[in-house]
């Protein structure tokens, strides 16, 4: 596949689960990429193990000055920017009654604050080379909301305003802005899930199955790509047909 024949992308969270997975069909398609995570170690070690063009490089999304240390590395190494996903995420559980204020800060930073950082600072590369596009993963739980996740699905709906208000600002310097919102995708951590839950959420899921992390992110390079070329402030729905 060409589709993202020497394109530069930065994929934040790329280290494990659907950040790994965008990131191998990122290279696949053709693309050189920067994968950026928290875990340092674990960004080079999944950089190394993908088939192509890439580095891992540390990055804490809540601080801009690291957000831009990545942008800085992929153009000192590549020379532009052409994709950046705003995938980096936390989730700290619990109901209204038990949740703590920093348990809701940290979670509102990660997401809404790291994928602003994320969007602003990828854009403004990108309006000086009059191309780009910006992928931010949000969830169904910013669709609907869930119990437990006042802070998680605050986040989640707050990506997709900003995705699409980011839409509204790009549009004429060339910078396209969409969002994801997956359902239940099949990982470590929703399979250790207890087996109630789960089979509450697969009642709710029309198709019968759970998602495979590649299902999402194969639709994030669609969105990556110029297969997408007229496509802006869309919320793609990657969920089974749950909760349509």
């Amino acid at each position: 596949m060409t589709l993202l024949k020497d394109k530069v992308a930065i994929i934040t969270g790329g280290a494990q689960g659907l950040g790994l997975a965008m990131a191998e069909e990122f290279v696949k398609a053709g693309a050189k990429v920067v994968v950026a995570d928290l875990n340092e170690e674990s960004a080079k070690a999944a950089a190394e193990g993908l088939d192509g063009e890439a580095f891992g490089i540390g990055c804490n999304v809540v601080n801009a000055d690291e957000v831009q240390a990545a942008i800085d590395a992929a153009l000192a190494k590549w020379g532009s920017l052409d994709v950046f996903v705003n995938n980096a995420g936390i989730t700290r559980d619990a109901t209204m009654r038990k949740m703590t204020e920093d348990e809701f800060d940290a979670v509102i930073s990660v997401h809404l604050k790291g994928c602003w950082n994320g969007t602003r600072l990828a854009s403004a590369v990108m309006r000086e080379q009059k191309s780009g596009t910006i992928v931010n993963i949000s969830s169904l739980s910013g669709k609907v909301g869930m119990v437990g996740q006042t802070n998680y699905s605050a986040a989640k709906a707050g990506i997709v305003g900003m995705s699409k208000a980011a839409a509204k600002e790009m549009a004429h310097h060339g910078v396209r802005v969409n969002a994801i919102q997956p359902g239940l995708i099949r990982s470590a951590m929703t399979e250790a899930m207890p087996q109630k839950a789960w089979d509450q959420k697969m009642a709710e899921i029309p198709m019968q199955r759970a998602g495979e992390p590649n299902e999402v992110a194969t639709v994030a390079l669609f969105l990556a790509s110029d297969m997408s070329s007229y496509m802006t402030g869309t919320v793609l729905e990657v969920t089974g047909g749950r909760f349509m």
